[in-house]
């Protein structure tokens, strides 16, 4: 099982080094304005990134700096960018981010590019600049300066597709160019009857998972729970599950679910020697965001020896459920600085699709190397990917309908 080629963009140290305002139509700038950069590499979306300001003299690094998201190049892209160079534009401005009445804020301040050659990068870390850049062109006046560090470096992935959607029992391929082979199976389940919708041995093997997880939340009505996916590899022997442990079910007054009482799984992973003995490896929450974006809202932790009460948060975000959009456990591109901090995990660890509510989703599923040093590692982040994408249908309102295989009875199938 080999891992395909990725490389990730890095750009960190960002400052930004401002002359002094000294005439009414000079450069115009205090040290107290707000500044931003926006990074643009053709073909992906373009970044934007608040900037320290520096009052350091000469050449000295920043005093403060920043960094931003980067970028990732799969092996597609890096066949399509070889041999050629590949040039990063840089934009500074000064003023608010955003736009108003569809004009922009900020003041432009300069311009900057970075030309870097990515022959190797698939194989070597590479620095493509490392220093200040002047932001204008005339050697007479005092002009702006823009610290930066460019560089990549390898980041391989085993790239996994499921077959079709997750509740329709799919077979899961690992991608490699044009080949795919499968690897994995899954069978999914829905059982309103079974609680927790763990598996037998862990069920009574681990009763304090079930009272604190589930507890009271089981109401009459509408609930979703009894959902489960069993991840089999090609002998047929089970190397993973995900089981929704806690019912999704609407709060009080409302059709969907609130992260006030969000809905549950644990991600599980086969322990010793009995096919049917498992041990949680991580819990993931769901709930229905309602504001000026529709989102589905999600929260992963790993489980620890401590018991359900003492996971360790590495991955928290939003995602659009009209469009859908990426599950990702990457300390790099958190957007919570402190859980970034506590999360034993640094650097990319996987990443999986999930399209919008109604739409045929098939999981593309991305797993860091250092992560997987067997099959069976990889399956618990095909389980997990499972999961996620699944809780966009059990966080769907409660007045709309859901497919057939997801719904235990009739009267699943009116809610």
């Amino acid at each position: 099982m080999d891992p395909c080629p990725f490389v990730r963009l890095i750009f960190e140290s960002l400052a930004l080094k401002l002359p002094q305002a000294t005439k009414p139509d000079g450069f115009g700038v205090y040290s107290t304005t707000p500044c931003f950069c926006k990074l643009r590499l053709k073909n992906f979306p373009s970044q934007t990134v608040l900037l320290p300001l520096s009052s350091g003299s000469g050449d000295s690094p920043p005093e403060s700096s920043t960094s931003a998201a980067g970028f990732h190049l799969d092996s597609l892209t890096l066949r399509r960018l070889t041999g050629k160079p590949v040039m990063l534009r840089i934009e500074v401005y000064t003023g608010r981010m955003g736009r108003t009445w569809g004009i922009s804020c900020g003041k432009l301040v300069g311009r900057v590019q970075v030309t870097m050659d990515l022959g190797v990068s698939q194989t070597r870390h590479l620095v493509f600049k490392n220093g200040w850049m002047k932001l204008g062109n005339e050697p007479d006046k005092p002009t702006a300066k823009l610290h930066l560090t460019v560089r990549s470096e390898p980041d391989p992935r085993f790239v996994f597709q499921f077959g079709g959607e997750p509740e329709c029992s799919p077979v899961v391929f690992q991608i490699q160019g044009n080949i795919r082979q499968p690897v994995f199976s899954c069978k999914f389940s829905a059982d309103r009857s079974r609680s927790g919708s763990l598996p037998p041995d862990f069920t009574s093997k681990n009763r304090g998972w079930i009272g604190t997880l589930s507890g009271e939340k089981e109401r009459q009505g509408k609930e979703r729970k009894g959902w489960m996916v069993m991840i089999y590899d090609l002998s047929g022997s089970p190397v993973a599950a995900a089981s929704m442990i806690t019912p999704f079910v609407p709060s009080p007054g409302s059709d969907c679910v609130s992260r006030s009482n969000p809905g549950a799984w644990l991600i599980l992973r086969p322990h010793g020697f009995s096919v049917s003995s498992w041990k949680p490896w991580g819990r993931l929450e769901a709930w229905r965001e309602r504001g000026p974006i529709d989102g589905l809202g999600y929260k992963f932790e790993l489980v620890t020896d401590s018991g359900p009460n003492n996971g360790i948060p590495i991955a928290e975000a939003t995602m659009g459920v009209k469009k859908g959009g990426q599950f990702c456990i990457d300390s790099r591109v958190s957007r919570d600085s402190a859980l970034s901090l506590r999360s034993p995990v640094k650097g990319f660890v996987m990443g999986s699709t999930v399209e919008g509510e109604g739409k045929v989703s098939k999981p593309v599923v991305q797993v860091g190397m250092q992560h997987v040093t067997c099959m069976a590692d990889a399956a618990i982040f095909i389980a997990l990917s499972a999961a996620i994408d699944l809780s966009m249908d059990a966080c769907r309102f409660f007045s709309r309908k859901l497919r057939k295989e997801l719904c235990h009875d009739e009267q699943d199938s009116s809610s």
